[in-house]
């Protein structure tokens, strides 16, 4: 989300210094992993070694740490990540935490089971949205699972990013090389609307 709306984006791996952006808790920090992440982890959906892609404090990485799965997150934000490092330690639960840039997975050389994205795809513009997608098939294995919740375009007004996702432009993404299972209405928890964000919560399998 873009720095001049009343969201600002996430930061985690846009190309600008995203290190202020957790000074105080931003709105999408709620404490809690978001209720269709938890829904997925709840159904056993959430399989093999997990990367929650843009991380920020870590709740959906603890959340997979707390099921006993392999967990890394990664971000940019400094903050965020020392955060994440700390709610580990105090919640006795093990899962790394990587400052990497998730344009660039391929950077780990290491394969996942499942990738979470939470708020991520949204900031990308066309070109980093290609790269992110490329990025997504070299760090998850074959038949591995991609779920991404993002702005969708049904959300009402101006508020929100720049661009509002649409179907299209996800279908449009992820058009090689993936099998979209589904893209159904969500909702992205804020602290500051309890109506949250429209969404859409996306699942696809890497082919």
């Amino acid at each position: 989300m873009s720095r001049s709306h009343s969201l600002p984006h996430h930061g985690r791996a846009a190309p600008h210094d995203p290190g202020d952006l957790y000074a105080y808790p931003p709105p999408w920090d709620i404490g809690r992993p978001q209720p269709a992440f938890a829904a997925l982890a709840a159904a056993g959906t959430i399989r093999g070694r997990v990367l929650d892609a843009g991380c920020g404090t870590g709740e959906h990485a603890l959340m997979c740490a707390a099921l006993g799965l392999d967990a890394t997150g990664v971000d940019l934000a400094a903050s965020a990540l020392h955060a994440a490092q700390a709610k580990a330690r105090d919640r006795g639960l093990t899962a790394r935490f990587l400052a990497q840039d998730a344009r660039h997975l391929a950077d780990l050389g290491e394969r996942f089971g499942t990738v979470l994205d939470c708020g991520l795809f949204h900031v990308f513009t066309d070109a980093d949205r290609r790269l992110y997608e490329g990025s997504l098939r070299a760090a998850l294995e074959p038949g591995g699972r991609y779920f991404m919740l993002c702005f969708s375009n049904r959300q009402p007004g101006h508020w929100g990013p720049v661009r509002k996702v649409t179907r299209e432009e996800i279908a449009a993404t992820f058009a090689d090389g993936w099998q979209i299972d589904s893209v159904q209405p969500a909702t992205i928890d804020i602290t500051t609307d309890p109506a949250g964000i429209r969404a859409w919560l996306a699942a696809l399998t890497r082919t």
